[in-house]
């Protein structure tokens, strides 16, 4: 795997809720912007307004959160503005389709994890094995199955998204 690696390591920052929406990851009131620095000074912002200073402070490189996670309308600023933070994974019990989706199109890996809220906690240095399809807790020294992404979306995700994968495929024919 090349943009991403076969692994991804890194502390957790967890939401121990189901249903977080797109809104709630970015409000509506920020979508005029796609400036990804402005973004990331918002987000979260509905449930949880220290969210970008944490996430700095802390070093956190991996949301984790509760099931259909990024419910709510189609936004790439959702994505957008973890991106920008430096959050490289999502791991959730369940993501709704567009948001996994939009996702795999900016290569930010969703990793379906059911249950790795309850057993994840904040702070947590956790390792996202991909070749191995598994959630390391280095902190609890444990465990948790990964539900394998296909591999059309692993490739997507893993030359950084969409547009880079397109773009190495538009390379390789030639």
């Amino acid at each position: 795997m090349s943009a991403m690696g076969n692994k991804i390591k890194g502390k957790a920052y967890v939401y121990d809720r189901d249903d977080i929406d797109t809104d709630m990851i970015i409000p509506a009131r920020y979508l005029n912007t796609d400036d990804p620095k402005e973004l990331v000074e918002h987000a979260m912002e509905a449930i949880d307004p220290d969210f970008p200073k944490k996430v700095a402070e802390m070093g956190i490189e991996i949301v984790v959160g509760g099931e259909n996670f990024g419910c709510g309308s189609s936004r790439e600023h959702a994505i957008w503005c973890l991106t920008g933070q430096g959050i490289k994974a999502v791991v959730a019990s369940s993501f709704a389709r567009i948001f996994f989706r939009n996702c795999v199109n900016y290569g930010l890996l969703p990793a379906i994890c059911p249950g790795a809220s309850k057993r994840i906690r904040t702070g947590d240095e956790i390792e996202i094995d991909i070749a191995e399809g598994l959630v390391r807790n280095l902190t609890k020294k444990e465990e948790y199955r990964l539900k394998p992404l296909p591999d059309f979306a692993m490739e997507i995700v893993t030359a950084g998204g969409l547009l880079r994968y397109i773009k190495r495929k538009l390379e390789e024919r030639r």
